[in-house]
């Protein structure tokens, strides 16, 4: 009997379980969207810089995912074949979590952030690839989701935490470093450190790997393991690519320039409309990244709960449907934001934003999952997730060049930019035909 065949199904509640460590890693990453482009703005960066100074997370996901996916799908140890990348992964990304703070000038943040981002991307790939590999097909949506759901959560938490120091606690909003970081930064990035290394470990021990057939052990030791080899894979299955995969290329090229483009920029936009100032310096300024981080902490409950939500809608419409229609209503948020000067009206277009992010986070992967080969998941997924790093690449090698000119200098209107491409996006992912998606 075949591995496929064999795979027990399991409860929802275990699926969290082995989910729990995308709360961790997902923390991390909300943790850097609501706080790199400012500790560079502390540090003394300029805003058309921005883009430039964040080239780790594509970088390393570019190079990294699609290395560790081959590899993972031909490692055998102990432990299993995804867990030592998730191991490793989890103490790189903790580590540059918690020094991330102590910073004194932009050289050093961009360091420790390619540290950061190489050990989020060397768990994220297996962590995709462990839920095609653990559970039956006809959970697949549930297991995506399910990360999808957790990415709203974590990021939530990872946004709103700052706001709860300062309201809550008492901290001091405007009690800064030597270097003008926020001590409730330095908070922030300790508890993300813990965390991130905590819940992975939580997950791949409470709900480990299914172990490997006699069958697969064979072919996976039979294998070259090689650099050579592994490039050669890695080739080959671009080469191999199925018919859907590329075509959902194009969706990622605009949805993804429009997240990286969002990401840069949205704090600086919500400082001029809301609080008509530009100087990072400033309290205005601080005040303006903490309202960023509420509003993103709302998006993404609404992400949260629209994750579950969505396991019905999916299984009703299909995931091609449900994204495309996630994307219009995101592309409509980001555009109206830039038109809000009134703080609590900055939580309507936000809906639409956290629907987007919800299908962003699960609903490619269900239509990724279901056309590509078993044998291959790992380096499918690794390469899926050079479809996410390249736009994000050409971001920020683009926009700095037409930032001051077609930008008029005004986050604004990147912002405004970001969801015409949402609702490109939308339209590209309805190239993919249904009948392509039945492996």
């Amino acid at each position: 009997m075949s591995k496929a065949a064999s795979k027990p199904i399991l409860s929802l509640g275990r699926i969290i379980q082995m989910n729990l460590g995308f709360l961790g890693l997902q923390f991390s990453f909300g943790l850097q969207q609501g706080n790199m482009a400012p500790i560079y703005s502390y540090l003394g960066a300029d805003e058309a810089s921005l883009p430039l100074l964040q080239l780790a997370g594509p970088m390393t996901g570019l190079i990294v995912q699609p290395i560790v996916g081959a590899l993972s799908d031909r490692t055998l140890s102990r432990w299993g074949r995804r867990t030592p990348y998730f191991i490793i992964g989890a103490i790189m990304c903790s580590a540059g979590l918690l020094f991330m703070p102590l910073s004194s000038s932009i050289l050093m943040a961009a360091s420790l952030l390619w540290i950061l981002d190489a050990g989020n991307n060397i768990t994220m790939e297996p962590y995709r690839a462990y839920v095609s590999d653990r559970l039956d097909k006809n959970q697949h949506q549930t297991g995506f989701l399910t990360q999808s759901a957790f990415t709203g959560l974590a990021q939530m938490l990872a946004f709103l935490t700052p706001s709860l120091l300062v309201g809550v606690l008492g901290v001091d909003r405007d009690a800064v470093d030597a270097h003008n970081i926020p001590y409730t930064t330095h908070i922030v990035f300790t508890m993300g450190a813990v965390l991130s290394l905590s819940t992975i470990l939580w997950s791949v021990f409470r709900v480990p790997e299914l172990p490997l057939t006699p069958q697969e052990r064979a072919s996976i030791a039979a294998a070259p393991r090689s650099a050579g080899a592994t490039f050669r894979e890695i080739f080959d299955a671009i080469r191999d690519m199925p018919v859907p995969m590329r075509k959902l290329a194009l969706m990622s090229l605009f949805q993804w320039y429009a997240m990286a483009s969002y990401w840069s920029y949205v704090i600086y936009a919500i400082g001029r409309s809301v609080y008509e100032t530009r100087d990072a310096t400033s309290s205005a300024f601080r005040a303006a990244v903490l309202t960023n981080g509420e509003m993103a902490a709302f998006y993404n409950l609404v992400a949260f709960v629209a994750a579950f939500a969505m396991v019905p809608l999916v299984r009703r419409l299909g995931a091609k449907r449900m994204h495309a229609i996630c994307l219009v209503l995101a592309g409509f948020g980001m555009m109206a934001l830039p038109h809000v000067e009134h703080k609590w009206m900055l939580f309507l277009p936000a809906v639409g934003i956290g629907l987007g992010w919800a299908s962003i986070m699960g609903n490619p992967y269900v239509m990724l999952a279901s056309c590509i080969p078993p044998a291959r998941t790992g380096v499918y997924m690794g390469i899926f997730n050079m479809m996410i790093v390249i736009p994000m690449l050409l971001n920020a090698a683009t926009l700095p060049l037409y930032y001051n000119s077609l930008m008029a200098g005004d986050p604004r209107n990147v912002l405004t930019m970001a969801g015409v491409l949402m609702l490109c996006a939308a339209l590209a992912v309805l190239r993919v035909r249904d009948r392509e998606l039945d492996r």
